[in-house]
């Protein structure tokens, strides 16, 4: 962060400012931000956020004893620490990210580029941090910090040598993204895809469309929109851009596209085509069709900055996974598993299937591991039902669903034709394991995909430590 004085970060919070005998409203902070005490230490500032679970004002000691420099509290406390007190911690945190922001965006030197969209936010994330690291000092979220916490934590690492913010932004209701973007509006802004993940909370696919679309109005003067020309709800968010549109896809009306795709257990090749630039050809490591996409996002990000497509496509051959369980190759041999069980939707759930099928070597035994999709609401169990089907319809050769909220899934495989023990079902992860420790032999091809809320993550590790040990 930068260096602010005691007083001016009160001021910029309408907080109260309590100071010790060795403080007063002139001594500087400039360390770090966080609502977790663990990740507090010299010099930093400790936002006491209450939580469902518990309430950060019970750790606010152990920040003050791990080198706390303030706390944001909304309660005094019995503190050797200066403390500011004020009627919203998160409130608080997110009006000091807008300050911050605002201050190094006036020395002229750093831009913000985002990313919303039902899936792939972190792979691309990860994709624009890679790129612009090449051309200078970057800052960007760890994991998938991209909500009211998360991303205003990300936005308080700038500092005067910042070249370029990458913001993640995800939302489970319309508004959430605009109050983001109002932190950091962005000069480059990109959208995904328009998906049903969060569908319940949302209240439907159109609220969903809404809410990405905010994004996009909040670009800066002169902003470019960067937007998916493949899905019609995303195409159409042009009708809002204040300025410049570049469009990536598959199809010939994107600026920046795919052609050529070819997929493998190896990862992904594909011949790339940007403007003023002859069509060359990329090796990506990561695995999946889909995440073809977030690549040409990516490229159509870096091609609006103006950074050449060599470098793009440099960086994009270094890449090796998307993200921490996130199509992660665990092993290879003697069975390849593949954990994918961090998120999950339905677009997202289908495409990681599509993949499963793909890049199956003649022969191959297919196994998928699947959990329930969270907070679909009223759609939950027709869309689980449309993954039993499309398991059958590709053909894979076991189907194990886990848990009670992803058994409409194992039922719609079974009515679809999975007649002879091509699908199974498990009540949990435990049980899951046992089944598989006994169906599994060598040459298998093994996914693992559920939402985070499932803990099938956990379990993918441990299929992958059973089968390394195997080798032992």
């Amino acid at each position: 962060m930068i260096p602010m004085t005691l007083g001016e970060i009160a001021d910029r919070l309408s907080g109260r400012l309590v100071t010790t005998e060795s403080t007063d409203a002139g001594a500087v902070v400039r360390g770090r931000s966080d609502t977790d005490s663990r990740n507090i230490g010299a010099g930093d500032i400790f936002f006491a956020k209450p939580g469902e679970a518990t309430d950060g004002h019970l750790f606010a000691p152990k920040a003050e004893q791990q080198g706390a420099a303030l706390a944001v509290v909304e309660r005094e406390l019995e503190l050797g620490i200066p403390q500011i007190v004020v009627e919203d911690v998160v409130a608080a945190l997110g009006a000091l990210a807008t300050e911050v922001v605002a201050r190094v965006r006036a020395l002229g030197r750093m831009r913000v580029v985002a990313v919303t969209g039902s899936n792939g936010k972190t792979t691309t994330k990860n994709l624009l941090k890679a790129i612009f690291e090449r051309h200078g000092n970057v800052v960007a979220p760890i994991a998938s910090f991209n909500n009211e916490v998360g991303a205003p934590t990300t936005f308080l690492q700038v500092d005067e040598g910042t070249d370029t913010l990458i913001a993640e932004m995800g939302a489970s209701k319309v508004g959430e993204i605009r109050t983001l973007t109002e932190m950091a509006r962005p000069d480059i802004g990109i959208v995904l895809m328009v998906g049903l993940a969060h569908a319940g909370e949302f209240g439907g696919i159109e609220r969903i469309e809404q809410a990405k679309s905010e994004m996009i109005e909040a670009l800066r003067e002169g902003g470019i929109a960067v937007l998916n020309a493949d899905d019609p709800r995303v195409a159409r968010m042009a009708a809002k851009a204040p300025g410049r549109i570049v469009r990536f896809g598959r199809g010939e009306q994107a600026d920046v596209r795919a052609s050529g795709i070819e997929v493998s257990q190896e990862g992904t090749r594909f011949v790339l085509h940007v403007p003023d630039h002859e069509p060359v050809q990329v090796r990506f490591p990561v695995i999946g069709e889909h995440h073809v996409m977030n690549a040409l996002a990516a490229t159509a990000a870096a091609y609006a900055a103006g950074i050449p497509a060599t470098d793009v496509v440099a960086t994009l051959a270094e890449v090796t996974r998307a993200e921490r369980w996130r199509m992660e190759l665990l092993v290879r041999e003697p069975i390849t598993v593949i954990n994918d069980a961090y998120n999950a939707n339905p677009n997202s759930m289908a495409a990681a299937l599509r993949t499963l099928a793909q890049i199956a070597r003649p022969g191959q035994r297919t196994v998928a591991v699947l959990g329930e999709m969270s907070e679909l609401g009223e759609q939950s169990v027709a869309e689980h039902d449309k993954l039993g089907e499309l398991a059958v319809r590709l053909g894979i050769a076991q189907t194990v669903v886990v848990g009670r909220g992803a058994r409409p899934l194992y039922l719609a495989a079974v009515a679809q034709g999975s007649w002879d023990n091509e699908a199974t079902f498990v009540e949990d992860a435990d049980e899951a394991f046992d089944f598989l420790r006994d169906y599994l032999r060598s040459g298998d091809l093994v996914l693992v995909k559920s939402s985070n809320s499932a803990g099938l993550r956990v379990l993918g590790d441990r299929i992958g430590d059973y089968v390394k040990g195997l080798l032992a």
